[in-house]
């Protein structure tokens, strides 16, 4: 009962939507990033920490973070919302 909740929830399989929306967050964090947009200022400190990661020497590992964490600011809410609202017009 438990696990057909989840499902019903995250609207399939909670792995596959994981991974989906960690996909779909790096590239709306990439689209974001290529026009310079900053959608909270939260995102600074969290910029600040792949800033870090990247000047450690983690090059490629820092950009996808920084395009993960950007991206997941916007899609996050969203799915959240739309998932909440989908829910209430079920039931």
């Amino acid at each position: 009962m438990a696990n057909e909740n989840m499902r019903r929830f995250f609207g399939g399989s909670p792995l596959g939507v994981i991974v989906r929306l960690l996909l779909l967050s790096v590239i709306v964090g990439f689209v974001l990033s290529f026009f310079t947009l900053d959608p909270l200022a939260l995102v600074n400190s969290l910029v600040e920490l792949a800033r870090a990661i990247f000047d450690l020497g983690y090059g490629l590992l820092g950009s996808l973070w920084h395009y993960l964490l950007l991206g997941a600011v916007v899609v996050i809410p969203i799915w959240l919302i739309s998932r909440y609202v989908q829910t209430r017009k079920q039931g």
